[in-house]
């Protein structure tokens, strides 16, 4: 089985979003289309409260699912439609914003005074960018855990690991989510589909993406003019993007082993006109889409 090599690598980057919050923006509209299907990966990891409570106050969505993934602490959220709840600590929520839905995500001060969650954007085909609204809570007893003979820990979200599904399927770009955890020196193999984008991103630990073991082999973004090192095994907040050949992936945990995030996707290969929340794919769309918010016409499904 042919493993797949990395193309390109990230880091993180500090950015401000919603009314105030600090993260971490490992990809976003600056990286259009090289991770088509997905447009966006931000990381907000904090033990500052201040840092996180103006949350993110009503807004619009239009064309895009958004996923949010939660590690620590709690996120309150409702929407148009009625909806509304709490997620916590191992907690998913998979929103199709699809034709129309206006939401917010206020996290509240936990405990400890920490957060740490991430939001993906996944776009939508043009067929389906107005496709009713829907939402899935997640909750984390419903996220099965597979634990190998060899220690590896995989939560699987969306996909399939040793046999394993995960509770979100039907999804239209055929993802996978999976939360991996490697101990040192362990191996971790994964199938993946052929023509997929694969994109692993570090939260914990170090590991090596490529069996070639060669810095120079890949773009490596994420390097300032005055960095004169090159490394093949990447740490926290780095984003491996994988090239398309290949039929899986091949992780080998450093010393410390590590801890990551696969995510995986069909590409669309459609066009991509985005504008603040909105996602279509011509600027006439989206012109449309902030004109029907302004009127109050943005809505087009009834509430549950």
């Amino acid at each position: 089985m042919a493993i797949r090599k990395i193309f390109k690598v990230l880091k993180s980057i500090p950015t401000i979003e919603g009314a105030g919050v600090h993260l971490k923006r490992a990809f976003g509209y600056s990286q259009l289309p090289l991770f088509d299907p997905f447009l966006m990966l931000d990381d907000f990891h904090t033990s500052r409260p201040e840092e996180y409570l103006a949350g993110f106050p009503w807004h619009p969505h239009r064309g895009i699912e958004t996923i949010t993934y939660i590690l620590e602490g709690v996120v309150e959220h409702g929407d148009s439609m009625g909806n509304k709840g709490v997620i916590g600590a191992g907690d998913v929520q998979w929103m199709t914003a699809g034709s129309g839905i206006i939401h917010q995500e206020m996290p509240q001060r936990s405990p400890s005074g920490a957060m740490w969650g991430f939001q993906f954007w996944a776009n939508l085909p043009a067929s389906q960018k107005m496709m009713p609204p829907r939402y899935r809570d997640v909750p984390a007893a419903t996220i099965p855990e597979v634990v190998t003979d060899a220690g590896i820990r995989v939560k699987v979200v969306s996909g399939t690991f040793n046999g394993v599904p995960g509770p979100v399927r039907d999804i239209v770009i055929d993802p996978e989510l999976m939360d991996v955890s490697i101990p040192a020196g362990g191996v971790f193999e994964h199938p993946v589909k052929k023509g997929h984008t694969v994109i692993a991103y570090v939260l914990d630990g170090n590991g090596y993406f490529d069996e070639r073991r060669d810095p120079y082999s890949f773009d490596f973004a994420g390097s300032g003019w005055l960095d004169l090192e090159r490394s093949c095994s990447f740490d926290a907040e780095t984003v491996v993007l994988y090239a398309r050949e290949g039929e899986s992936i091949r992780v080998v945990a450093g010393d410390p082993g590590v801890r990551f995030l696969l995510l995986s996707g069909h590409p669309l290969n459609e066009p991509i006109a985005w504008q603040g929340p909105i996602v279509m794919n011509t600027r006439e769309e989206l012109r449309v889409a902030f004109e029907e918010f302004h009127n109050g016409t943005f809505i087009k499904a009834d509430k549950a």
